[in-house]
């Protein structure tokens, strides 16, 4: 109500004073000239008052507002009035820095849009280009002996997974990208679980010639709340990310279970390229690459560890990453441990 106060004060003061200053001047009390130098100032007064309070506020509004409606955010609106315009130009000025964030945002999500169709894009190239030069050798005769057609076939067939492992990969960007990843969760039984991935995972490493570890000191008790199924995405991602970036002639990947307490850690190592330092907090940002001129020869969208940071954190876990560049990656990951609660 201060602006009312204010507007009740000017009211009185332009409708007494004149009322004043013309009873004395009519009693002959005071002089004219004096009535008229007061009444003059009053009404300056009265004027600033207005022209500080309402007027000035109500047009930095108006100029606000134009800005707005011509897209141009990049201003700062502050109010002096502690009344009810400066709540109006306080609000405003909130209103204005929440359309600015939703325009950056939505800049943002445009930009890695782009980005994500030009990886895909550039990433199907290549399989699709290796399909088309293997097949063409076939049609035209080249793979002569059948260990040769064996080879070519074998090219085709692992290149068309790869083109089916990316579309899966956009499909599933999608469903993160409007929280609508489906989970199923289910009592696992930590060892038995990781003992059945490592199988897996080894007689993969073995056909590509990748020396693997594993060592699970997790109790045979011991039961996690996860979805089975997103919980493997997260390793083969990891795990694929490992052999992606493989630089060594020898290359070994190793994974480590423990209990600690409340949580089991889970811990993927490689003898890769590793990650510098300042990178490594920035990894599990979708579209993010550490060298893209790398990145670009091996290949990848860009969003597997993002993927793989969203589904450890909707588990409600915790997910980072240690590496010594030039000497390999670690990423580890916590989740919590189900424990029946006596009543």
């Amino acid at each position: 109500m201060k602006l009312f106060t204010r507007l009740a004060v000017m009211f009185c003061i332009s409708t007494v004073l004149p009322l004043v200053l013309m009873y004395l001047t009519l009693t002959g009390r005071t002089d004219f000239n004096t009535d008229i130098f007061i009444l003059v100032g009053a009404g300056f007064v009265l004027l600033s008052w207005i022209y500080s309070s309402i007027l000035r506020p109500l047009d930095e509004l108006r100029h606000a507002t134009k800005k707005i409606k011509d897209g141009d955010l990049d201003f700062t609106l502050e109010s002096e009035n502690d009344d009810e315009i400066g709540q109006l130009t306080e609000d405003f000025e909130e209103m204005r820095i929440r359309l600015k964030e939703s325009q950056e945002e939505k800049i943002r999500s445009e930009r890695e849009s782009k980005e994500l169709v030009s990886n895909i894009a550039h990433d199907l190239k290549t399989p699709i280009t290796a399909i088309q030069g293997y097949s063409e050798g076939l049609l035209d005769g080249v793979a002569s002996s059948p260990e040769m057609m064996e080879k070519y076939l074998k090219t085709i067939y692992n290149k068309a997974n790869d083109m089916s492992r990316l579309i899966d990969e956009l499909t599933y960007y999608s469903k993160i990208d409007t929280n609508r990843i489906p989970y199923n969760y289910k009592k696992l039984n930590v060892r038995e679980y990781f003992d059945d991935c490592a199988e897996e995972i080894g007689l993969d490493m073995e056909s590509k010639g990748i020396d693997f570890a594993y060592d699970n000191r997790v109790g045979p008790e011991v039961l996690v709340i996860a979805d089975p199924e997103q919980l493997r995405k997260v390793i083969n991602n990891i795990v694929g990310n490992s052999v992606k970036y493989m630089n060594k002639p020898k290359g070994s990947i190793s994974i480590k279970v423990t209990d600690i307490g409340d949580f089991i850690q889970c811990d993927l190592s490689d003898n890769g390229c590793g990650v510098a330092k300042q990178d490594l907090t920035r990894i599990f940002e979708r579209f993010y690459r550490t060298d893209a001129s790398r990145n670009s020869t091996r290949g990848g969208s860009g969003i597997g560890l993002s993927i793989v940071k969203k589904i450890i954190e909707d588990h409600g876990g915790r997910i980072w990453a240690s590496s010594v560049e030039g000497e390999g990656l670690s990423i580890h990951f916590l989740l919590r441990k189900y424990m029946e609660v006596q009543i």
